[in-house]
């Protein structure tokens, strides 16, 4: 579950794609976000735990956190 009591610039529910998709929208997303933004994205595609904290790791920004919920996949991303 997202934690409601944070504001963020950006919510994505990728919970209906599968890989690239997830990758791709966060990578959109956070292309177009200030930097210190926070996006969240939900999704239930599994290869999604090895591609976006590799890609929020190799562009340098944060990770907050990443919560499993039956299935679900929430990565909190601080650009």
């Amino acid at each position: 579950m997202v934690n409601e009591s944070k504001q963020y610039d950006v919510i994505l529910d990728a919970r209906e794609d599968r890989c690239p998709m997830p990758l791709l929208k966060a990578k959109m997303a956070l292309s177009k976000m200030e930097v210190g933004g926070l996006l969240s994205i939900s999704t239930c595609d599994s290869g999604s735990l090895k591609d976006i904290p590799q890609y929020v790791s190799l562009m340098g920004f944060t990770l907050l956190s990443l919560t499993t919920d039956n299935g679900v996949f929430t990565f909190e991303i601080k650009k």
